[in-house]
């Protein structure tokens, strides 16, 4: 049996507007990221395969773990929801949200929207599925522990396989995932399965409830 550790980045820039300028990790996020490395250190075996997505926030969470990739894969990095937004204010005529409750309405219609390519943002919904799936069926093959940083929407996508989801389904599982949680799968030769998901061990103690964050 392998195992699949999914990271998601810690905090970004969460005030941004674009791509480019959300692409970078916070303070916090930079605590965040230190903090799971050290849980990981003393609680996890090594890894076989460390490996992340091509962008600034992969790479910074990856490095403040003290977990460097061993590949960088852009097939892992993050759908551009900002695209995406842009293109539900122009074909459906949905305005980008402005609080977290609106983001919460939001996601669900912009995945749809995409699923059903009526929208398509910087690329199809169904590249963005397949690219993801073809990393990890590359990287992750029965009898190896492979640790993976990359974004919620690419850890929702692997739940989605796994678990058989709908699109409603996976933007209720990407809405409510930590900055810098902890996912993981079993590796078998029929499939792939969840046995964890968006685990902050490293942020459990009281003191630490502030640096619990979605965005």
């Amino acid at each position: 049996m392998g195992e699949l550790y999914l990271v998601r980045h810690g905090q970004a820039n969460s005030g941004a507007t674009t791509e480019a300028d959300y692409d970078r990790l916070s303070n916090l996020g930079h605590t965040q990221a230190a903090l799971l490395g050290d849980w990981m250190r003393t609680h996890e075996d090594p890894f076989d395969l460390v490996l992340s997505g091509t962008m600034r926030r992969h790479r910074e969470t990856a490095d403040g773990m003290g977990y460097p990739p061993v590949l960088f894969d852009e097939r892992l990095n993050e759908m551009e929801y900002f695209a995406l937004a842009r293109d539900m204010q122009v074909h459906h005529d949905i305005d980008p949200p402005e609080t977290t409750e609106d983001f919460v309405t939001h996601m669900p219609q912009t995945l749809a929207a995409w699923e059903q390519a009526t929208i398509k943002g910087a690329e199809p919904f169904t590249h963005f599925e397949a690219r993801i799936n073809d990393a990890l069926a590359e990287a992750a093959k029965p009898g190896k522990r492979v640790l993976c940083v990359t974004s919620g929407g690419v850890i929702s996508m692997v739940m989605r396989g796994a678990l058989g989801l709908d699109t409603h389904q996976m933007a209720h599982i990407l809405l409510p995932i930590f900055n810098s949680s902890l996912h993981k799968f079993r590796i078998r030769p029929e499939g792939t399965f969840l046995s964890a998901f968006n685990a902050i061990p490293h942020l459990d103690p009281p003191e630490l409830s502030d640096h619990r964050t979605h965005f």
